[in-house]
């Protein structure tokens, strides 16, 4: 009875780990991009066209780590866009941000049906994430007998990654002169300018990581999650990850926290699907959802976001 129950909650735990991935790479892109003072709403769009090129990338070469690569360019670009219609045009924000939702989920599709026999989803993967810790687990291996410690540490590469990067975007944005760069042109981008910051280079580099780590989360997602991209593979993922933010107040730590806490409603899902709770599929399919709704009527009011965001820059009138 209670190894069962053990198992049960490795198994919840592992899960949370494995769904919570994704919404940590594309958080942390969010934090990059929105401290830097430029919103983007886009990072929807951007996680769907990286989880398509990770897919496609990791089905044409065979190596799951180039398609990891693919998606982070394809994010990227997807990004630089968003870039230069927010800060060189000086473009609503919401606006574009909306467009490249739109844009990034059509491209996907359409470059999909050309790849794939008109199917709007990839072949199956060959190779999904490594196991970097399976050397510690499995028959013969050190941990063989603790079912609990293989279902919890037992990951795919991308949730060792995404942790590192938690710690690495932390690094960056408090204890690094870049970083505080960027949290300057997000408080007050005039003030900075006068110091010789440069705040269109600042912006522009930002929203071009946050697209990058979007395109991360998107792979994460159809190359370790599931073996293949589909069109409603990301559903709305992206903007849990916005939600996550939020709730993690701007900050790396708190949007981990806050993604594991979406992940954690995904895991709980998942288990009580498979242990056939009578409770009806789409109740459980809707709890991420729903608890992201909660939780951000929780914290509206209560988060103070970066001083100058979604503010267009005009270097002309700061002059």
């Amino acid at each position: 009875m209670m190894e069962a129950l053990i198992k049960d909650i490795g198994f919840i735990i592992g899960t949370t780990l494995m769904y919570s991935t994704p919404l940590i790479f594309t958080s942390l892109g969010g934090v990059i991009t929105e401290r830097s003072g430029v919103v983007n709403i886009g990072l929807e769009g951007m996680m769907c066209f990286g989880a398509f090129a990770g897919a496609a990338g990791a089905y044409f070469s065979q190596d799951p780590w180039i398609g990891f690569a693919c998606a982070a360019i394809a994010g990227g670009l997807l990004a630089l866009l968003h870039a230069i219609a927010c800060v060189s045009f000086a473009a609503e924000q919401i606006v574009s941000g909306i467009a490249i939702n739109f844009m990034g989920t059509g491209a996907a599709l359409f470059i999909s049906r050309m790849l794939f026999d008109g199917a709007t989803q990839t072949l199956t993967i060959p190779n999904k994430m490594p196991l970097p810790l399976n050397f510690l687990f499995g028959e013969g291996k050190m941990f063989a007998s603790s079912g609990f410690m293989d279902l919890v540490f037992n990951r795919f590469a991308t949730v060792y990654i995404a942790f590192l990067m938690v710690f690495l975007i932390w690094f960056i944005l408090y204890k690094t002169k870049i970083g505080m760069r960027v949290r300057a042109v997000g408080e007050n981008p005039e003030a900075a300018n006068t110091l010789g910051i440069s705040v269109v280079k600042i912006r522009y580099g930002a929203v071009i990581m946050s697209g990058v780590f979007a395109g991360l989360g998107g792979a994460a997602m159809s190359i370790a999650v599931v073996s293949r991209f589909s069109n409603t593979l990301i559903s709305g993922h992206g903007f849990i990850a916005l939600a996550a933010m939020i709730f993690g107040k701007w900050k790396p730590q708190g949007a981990l926290v806050a993604c594991l806490l979406f992940g954690g409603a995904k895991g709980v899902e998942i288990f009580l699907g498979a242990k056939g709770v009578p409770v009806p599929g789409d109740i459980l399919a809707i709890l991420p959802y729903v608890l992201t709704i909660v939780v951000l009527v929780g914290v509206v009011g209560k988060t103070t976001p970066p001083g100058a965001i979604g503010k267009i820059f005009d270097k002309g009138e700061s002059a």
